[in-house]
C-alpha cells in the first residue's frame, strides 16, 4: 500500500508539471504531386539528367530535426517523383557547400554511414505502416519496414529496388527505382500516399526532415506528409522463388577409436525460399530445408543462477516482419522462433563402448509466414514450422549400430491479429500459440507432448497519441505425461516444492498444467514535453509457462513499477540535449511475500561537440529470489547499491572510442563487483572498419549456490558458499566492404570465465535479515583431490555426513566467423564462409589470463568451411 501511495503522489507532481508545459501546435501537413511518365524512364545513373524529370516540380524546404529542432539545416534538400506502370521513380538532390568533403563510407547493406537521403512510403496510407527507402553517397541502401507508428523499424525487410548516386559541383545526387510490386496498396484508381523524407548531413551531424516532426516524438507515420498524383497504379502482384545449394566441410581434432570422429566431415544441401504475394495486402513466404549456414554464431554467456541463457534471433526467415508475431512483455514472450530449429533436448544412453552422432540442431522440414495488413487496418500474422524426428546414430566398438530419437516431430504454430480504430488510435489484438509433439515410441515421455499459449490485448491513445492505456490478458496450458507435468511444477521458473510458498502445492498425478497473466500500463510519451511517464503493474501466475515456443524467466509473481524521465531536448550551452531518469520496482509472489524493492535514476547528457556521457545509481532494498536455493525457501540477499558510468567520442571520426565501468557494494560486506566495458572503432580507409569491445567484470559473493543434500532425517541441507568470478571476453570485428554489393566481415570472441569456492556453509535461516544469522559456516571439512570431493563431518564424529563434488570451474570459449558475400545480381547472392570455434577448461587455480592463451587454443580448432549460392527469380 505504501507503495503504490508514494506512486500515486509521484504520478501527481508529474502531472503538475506537465499540465504547465506550453502546448505545441502540430504541424500542416506538405503536399507534394507526381505524374506518370509521358515517353522514356530515366536512366538510373545518380546524375538526374534525364528529360523526364522536368514534369514535375521539385519538393524541398528541409527543416533539422536533430540536434536543433525546428530550425533550418545547413545544406537544403529537394526532390521529385514519377511513376509508370511498374515503377515508382524519386530522384533527390542534396546540396552542399563543399562536395569533396561529402562522406561516402562504404558498409554492407542497412549499414546508414556516411550521408545518406531516405524515403519512409506509406502506400497503405494507413497512418501507422511504412517502407523506407535509404541511399547513401557512397552508393549502399538500406530498407526498412516501419511498424506501430515508427515505434518500430525492421531492417531485415530486404526488397529489391535500383538506385545510382552522384557527385558534382553543387553537392550529391540521387536516383531511386523502386517496384511497386515490393510495395502494398489499395486496388484504387486514385491513390494518396503517406511521404516523408531525412537526409542526415554526417560532416555537420544534423538530420533534417522534408514535413516537420518535432524531435523524440511518440508518433511518426501519422503525421507524414502527403503523395497525390498516382492514378491508375493497379497493384503488382509478387512472386518470388529462391532455391539454394549449399556444400560445407568440417574439419576437427580427430578421435582415435570414435567412428564419427575421424577428423573430416563433408556434406551438400539445397532448398527453396519464396515470397508470394497471395492479394495486394497479403504475402505468403515459406522456406524449404532452409540453411542458415552465414549466419554469425551466437556470443558466448554463462549463467549461475540456473536460468536459461536468452539467445537473439539471427535467421533471415524468423527476423523478418517480426514485428508482427510479437508478444513480449517484461519477463518473456509468447513467441521466441529460436525455439524452432534448436538443439535436440534428449542425449543418448552411450555405454563404455559405444560412439554417438549426435545432430547440432534439429532439422526445420518446412516453414511458412502469411502476413499482411489489409485496407480495414486488420494486420495478420501466421506461421506454421514442421522441425523433423532427429535420431542419434550409436555405434559400438564391433561395429554395431542403432538409433535412438532424442528429439520428436514437432509442429509449431503461431497466430496474430490486430486491428486499428479510430486512425490507429485503439488497437485491438488477440494471438495463439501451438507445440504439438509426437512422443509415441519414442521414450522420450518427459517432455510436454502438447502447449498452448494465447493472449488478448487492447492499447488506446489519445490527446495526439501522447497518453496511452494498454492491457494484455495471457493463458497457458501445457498438457503430458505425469512425469513432464512433475518436471515442470518443479521447474526452476516455478518451484512449486518450495517449503515457504504456502500457496502451492504439487500435484503428481496431473498430466495439465494452466496459467494466466497480463499487464496494464497507463503512460504519456510525447515528443513535444519534457516530461513523460509510465506505470504498469504486470502479473505471471504459478501455472504460467511458456518455453515450448516462448519464453519465460520466472513465474508466481505480481509486478508493480513506475518510470518518469525529464528532457531537454534542444541545445543549451555546451549541450545538445540532457535526459534524466527514475524508476522504481517493487514484486510479489502470489503468496503475498514482496521479494524486491528497486530504485533507480540515471543521467545522460549529449554535448555539441557529438561527445556523450552518462551516470546512474541503483539500490535494491529488497532482493529475495525465489530460485536462489533451487527448490528450497526464499532467500534473503542483503540490500545493495551500484553505480555506473560510460563516456563516448564523436562516432563521425574515424577513430571512436566506448568506456563503460560499474560497481557494486553489499551490506555487512556480502558482495562486491566491479566491470570494465569499451569499444574502440578505427575506420583507416572509407571501406574498413575495425573494431575490439573488451569486457572484464569481477565479483565476489558471499553467498552462491553449490548443492542441496537431503539428509537421513528428512531435513535439507542447503550449501552455498563465498565465489570469487572472472570473466574476460573480447569481440573482435571486421568490416571491408569492397563495393556496395561484395563485402568481407569477421567475427571473433575468445571468452573465459572462472570460479573459486571457498568459505562453505549452509543456510540455517533463510529470511534473516542479519547475514550470520543466515548462515552456519562448515567448519568440519576434509578435501579429497584425488575425486575433487568436499567431506563434512557435522557432528565431530569422525564419520562423514555427507560429501559433496568442488564446484571451482573454468569456462573457456572461442567463436569466429569470416563472411565473404558477392550480391552477383540484386537479391541473388554467393557466400564463403569459415567459422571456426572450441571449448576448453583448465585448472580453476590457474590465473585468468595465462588459462586464455595456454588452454583455449592448445587444442586443434573445429573449422566449418561453406559455399552457398542463392538465386533469386522475380515476376
Amino acid at each position: 500500500m505504501k507503495n503504490l501511495i508514494t506512486t500515486l503522489f509521484i504520478i501527481g507532481i508529474f502531472q503538475t508539471l506537465i499540465s504547465q508545459e506550453t502546448p505545441t501546435e502540430p504541424t500542416p501537413k506538405k503536399k507534394c504531386f507526381t505524374q506518370k511518365i509521358s515517353g522514356s524512364s530515366p536512366s538510373i545513373d545518380g546524375k538526374l539528367d534525364d528529360a523526364v524529370w522536368e514534369q514535375v516540380e521539385w519538393n524541398g524546404d528541409y527543416i533539422q530535426r536533430e540536434p536543433a529542432d525546428n530550425t533550418p539545416p545547413t545544406h537544403q534538400t529537394r526532390f521529385k517523383i514519377l511513376y509508370d506502370d511498374k515503377y515508382l521513380y524519386i530522384g533527390a538532390r542534396c546540396y552542399d557547400s563543399e562536395p569533396e568533403k561529402i562522406v561516402r563510407r562504404m558498409s554492407r547493406r542497412d549499414g546508414f554511414e556516411g550521408d545518406w537521403v531516405e524515403f519512409n512510403i506509406d502506400s497503405y496510407h494507413d497512418l501507422r505502416t511504412a517502407f523506407s527507402f535509404t541511399l547513401t553517397a557512397a552508393g549502399v541502401i538500406g530498407d526498412e519496414f516501419i511498424t506501430n507508428n515508427g515505434n518500430n523499424w525492421d531492417s531485415n525487410w530486404n526488397p529489391i529496388w535500383y538506385t545510382g548516386t552522384h557527385i558534382d559541383e553543387e553537392g550529391w545526387t540521387a536516383e531511386i527505382k523502386i517496384p511497386f510490386s515490393q510495395l502494398r496498396y489499395a486496388n484504387k484508381e486514385s491513390l494518396v500516399w503517406g511521404i516523408q523524407s531525412t537526409r542526415l548531413d554526417f560532416r555537420n551531424g544534423e538530420r533534417s526532415v522534408w514535413q516537420h516532426i518535432p524531435q523524440n516524438s511518440n508518433t511518426w507515420v501519422s503525421d507524414f506528409g502527403e503523395l497525390h498524383g498516382l492514378e491508375g497504379v493497379k497493384p503488382q502482384k509478387q512472386i518470388e522463388i529462391q532455391p539454394y545449394v549449399v556444400a560445407k566441410m568440417d574439419t576437427y581434432e580427430k578421435e582415435e577409436g570414435n567412428p564419427f570422429r575421424d577428423g573430416l566431415d563433408f556434406s551438400a544441401n539445397a532448398g527453396l525460399d519464396g515470397k508470394i504475394g497471395v492479394t495486394s495486402d497479403l504475402i505468403l513466404d515459406f522456406t524449404i530445408n532452409p540453411d542458415f549456414g552465414q549466419v554469425e554464431a551466437d556470443p558466448a554467456q554463462l549463467r549461475l543462477d540456473g536460468f536459461e541463457v536468452f539467445f537473439q534471433e539471427r535467421r533471415p526467415f524468423f527476423i523478418e516482419n517480426r514485428n508482427l508475431f510479437d508478444g513480449g512483455f517484461n519477463g518473456g514472450n509468447l513467441f521466441y522462433s529460436r525455439r524452432i530449429g534448436g538443439s535436440p533436448k534428449g542425449y543418448p544412453s552411450l555405454a563404455s563402448d559405444e560412439y554417438g552422432k549426435i545432430p547440432d540442431n534439429t532439422t526445420i522440414w518446412g516453414a511458412a509466414k502469411f502476413s499482411g495488413k489489409t485496407q480495414k487496418g486488420l494486420s495478420i500474422g501466421i506461421l506454421e514450422s514442421i522441425t523433423a524426428e532427429e535420431k542419434a546414430l550409436i555405434r559400438n566398438t564391433e561395429g554395431e549400430e542403432r538409433k535412438e530419437v532424442i528429439e520428436p516431430l514437432t509442429q509449431y504454430f503461431v497466430g496474430r491479429l490486430m486491428q486499428d480504430f479510430s486512425g490507429g488510435n485503439t488497437v485491438i489484438g488477440g494471438m495463439m500459440t501451438a507445440t504439438n509433439r509426437k512422443l509415441k515410441d519414442t521414450g522420450m515421455d518427459w517432455l510436454r507432448s502438447s502447449a498452448y499459449s494465447g493472449a488478448l490485448d487492447v492499447t488506446h491513445r489519445w490527446k495526439e497519441q501522447s497518453w496511452y492505456v494498454s492491457g494484455r490478458g495471457m493463458f497457458s496450458k501445457v498438457n503430458g505425461s505425469e512425469e513432464s507435468i512433475f518436471n515442470t511444477q518443479t521447474a526452476i521458473q516455478r518451484n512449486y516444492q518450495r517449503p515457504d510458498a504456502k500457496h502451492l502445492s504439487i500435484d503428481s498425478t496431473a498430466t495439465s498444467l494452466i496459467g494466466h497473466g497480463g499487464t496494464v500500463s497507463l503512460g504519456k510519451n510525447s515528443g513535444n514535453k519534457k516530461v513523460n511517464f509510465e506505470t504498469s503493474v504486470r502479473w505471471i501466475s504459478p501455472g504460467f509457462e511458456l518455453n515450448d515456443i516462448g519464453f519465460l524467466g520466472s513465474a508466481d509473481q505480481i509486478n508493480h513499477s513506475f518510470w518518469t524521465y525529464y528532457r531537454i531536448g534542444k541545445p543549451f550551452s555546451v549541450f545538445n540535449r540532457m535526459r534524466f531518469n527514475f524508476s522504481h520496482q517493487s514484486e510479489w509472489d502470489f503468496g503475498g511475500i514482496n521479494h524486491s524493492l528497486y530504485f533507480g535514476t540515471n543521467a545522460h547528457a549529449g554535448f555539441k561537440n557529438f561527445w556523450a556521457i552518462g551516470t546512474g545509481i541503483n539500490y535494491n532494498a529488497r532482493n529475495f529470489p525465489k530460485a536462489a536455493l533451487r527448490g528450497g525457501p526464499s532467500l534473503m540477499f542483503n540490500p545493495n547499491a551500484s553505480h555506473w558510468m560510460y563516456v563516448e567520442t564523436d562516432s563521425r571520426k574515424k577513430v571512436f572510442f566506448f568506456f563503460n565501468f560499474w560497481n557494486a557494494w553489499g551490506t555487512q560486506n556480502t558482495s562486491r563487483s566491479s566491470g570494465y566495458s569499451g569499444r574502440v572503432t578505427y575506420r583507416p580507409v572509407r571501406t574498413l572498419e575495425l573494431s575490439a569491445s573488451p569486457n572484464y567484470n569481477r565479483s565476489r559473493r558471499a553467498i552462491q549456490y553449490v548443492t542441496n543434500i537431503e539428509m537421513a532425517d528428512g531435513n535439507t541441507n542447503y550449501i552455498n558458499a563465498t565465489i570469487l568470478q572472472k570473466t574476460f571476453s573480447t569481440a573482435f570485428r571486421i568490416n571491408y566492404t569492397i563495393l556496395p554489393n561484395l563485402s568481407i566481415q569477421y567475427y571473433g570472441e575468445p571468452f573465459i570465465s572462472k570460479g573459486n569456492y571457498s568459505n562453505f556453509k549452509k543456510i540455517v535461516d533463510p529470511l534473516a535479515k542479519d547475514y550470520y544469522d543466515r548462515i552456519d559456516m562448515l567448519s568440519n571439512i576434509s578435501y579429497d583431490e584425488e575425486n575433487s570431493l568436499y567431506s563434512i563431518d557435522e557432528n565431530n564424529d569422525s564419520i562423514e555426513d555427507y560429501s559433496f563434488g568442488n564446484p571451482d570451474f573454468i569456462y573457456m570459449q572461442f567463436r569466429s566467423n569470416l563472411v565473404a558475400r558477392w550480391e552477383y545480381i540484386p537479391g541473388s547472392e554467393l557466400f564463403f564462409v569459415w567459422s571456426q570455434g572450441t571449448v576448453n577448461s583448465g585448472d580453476p587455480n590457474d590465473n585468468l589470463f595465462p588459462s586464455l592463451g595456454g588452454n583455449l587454443f592448445s587444442e586443434k580448432l573445429n573449422n566449418t568451411f561453406l559455399i552457398k549460392a542463392t538465386y533469386r527469380f522475380l515476376n
